[in-house]
């Protein structure tokens, strides 16, 4: 079992950033691969970025790539998620999740696969 706290969201101007945090406790971190997903409102919870238990691989939504940065500190048990180029169609609750894979280099992008999430986090993108 883990749990999952979300952290850093907040009202921002298109074109800022922000820093998501998600610190984790239970099990040894370096056991769970990691996701960001959000969901606005009326919409269905879309994936965001998704990195390996290694630390070594991540995968972005093609609306997101290059201006979103995922990654993690196993030693703090934190993973993060860097938004700069806010726009506001970033609108949304932000959640991070985990996963428990045998691959160390695996990548988890559908969120059925996901066994743990944390409660959200507001990012807010004001033209």
């Amino acid at each position: 079992q883990v749990q999952l706290v979300d952290s850093g969201g907040g009202l921002v101007q298109a074109g800022g950033s922000l820093r998501l945090s998600c610190a984790a406790s239970g099990r040894p971190f370096s056991n769970y691969a990691l996701g960001w997903f959000r969901q606005a409102p009326g919409k269905e919870r879309e994936f965001v970025a998704a990195i390996s238990r290694s630390g070594t691989r991540t995968f972005y939504a093609d609306s997101v790539k290059g201006r979103f940065t995922i990654s993690r500190d196993n030693a703090k048990n934190t993973v993060f998620l860097q938004t700069n180029s806010l726009k506001p169609d970033d609108t949304a609750v932000y959640y991070c999740s985990a996963s428990t894979p045998r691959s160390v280099q695996a990548i988890i992008t559908a969120p059925e696969e996901y066994d743990y999430w944390g409660q959200g986090t507001q990012v807010t993108v004001s033209s």
